[in-house]
């Protein structure tokens, strides 16, 4: 049984935390200027640009697929790199981009890349936004529109310690690595309208939540919107909507998670 105890302060949750929570713990270290193997002289680009479309769809020497390169702004040589795919039969027949990856900081290796199902929605993303030649950002795509962001705040692990969850394209919950040694997510946020409502922070590492924070001026105007709906809601027969009920740490309204 999940332990919990439950702290309401006035004005909204403490600043101290969001600061903590908004730079995950830490100070982020300075963005390289080149990746390893990288020159910012275009003239000394590595002939291996460490392209990363490679390891999704096996571009090279792959005669199905076509391959379109080109230069952005301020770059001299090609940067952009799309990998194509003719599908469809007869008068159906189209070209669809299966993988995008740049190179944003001109230094010869690809750093962000980007996949398409054959309707061009996106499927995934994942970038090197320090530039040290390791994916730090990993984006997960459904029906088009972002769904998850899984982000190395450290940029020393290569793996996540950050976890973004979206609904409909708006920001749900997040799960934070912030203090226990093994990883695992220690801290909880839950979203509602785009606002933060309540943290809950696991302070022993045992994978249960300790405390939840919430923000308690977002508390009394769901109670106020909830109240108005039950007075709607009496003199028409129709059952009464709960809003910020709490199902295994989700929030639900009307019994939908």
């Amino acid at each position: 049984m999940m332990r919990q105890s439950v702290l309401i302060m006035a004005g909204g949750l403490v600043g101290g935390v969001l600061a903590l929570l908004a730079c995950g713990g830490g100070a982020h270290p300075k963005a390289s200027t080149t990746a390893p193997g990288g020159s910012q002289d275009q003239n000394r680009w590595p002939a291996d640009d460490g392209s990363l479309c490679d390891r999704f769809v096996h571009w090279k020497n792959n005669p199905q697929l076509e391959v379109s390169e080109t230069a952005g702004p301020g770059s001299l040589r090609p940067n952009i790199r799309r990998v194509f795919k003719v599908v469809g039969e007869r008068d159906s027949r189209h070209t669809v981009v299966l993988c995008r990856e740049i190179d944003t900081n001109l230094d010869g290796i690809k750093d962000v890349v980007r996949t398409f199902n054959e309707k061009g929605e996106p499927l995934h993303e994942e970038a090197d936004t320090n530039f040290d030649g390791r994916i730090d950002v990993w984006l997960n795509f459904a029906d088009g529109r972002i769904a998850e962001e899984d982000v190395d705040t450290t940029f020393a692990n290569a793996r996540p310690n950050v976890w973004k969850f979206y609904v409909d394209g708006h920001l749900s919950r997040v799960r934070r690595s912030t203090h226990c040694p093994n990883g695992k997510p220690d801290v909880w946020e839950i979203y509602y309208n785009d606002r933060l409502e309540r943290v809950g922070t696991d302070s022993t590492c045992d994978g249960h939540v300790d405390r939840w924070d919430r923000d308690a001026q977002l508390l009394a105007s769901e109670e106020a919107a909830q109240e108005k709906a039950q007075a709607a809601d009496a003199g028409s027969g129709m059952s009464p909507v709960t809003v910020g009920a709490v199902d295994g740490g989700v929030r639900t309204e009307g019994g939908r998670k």
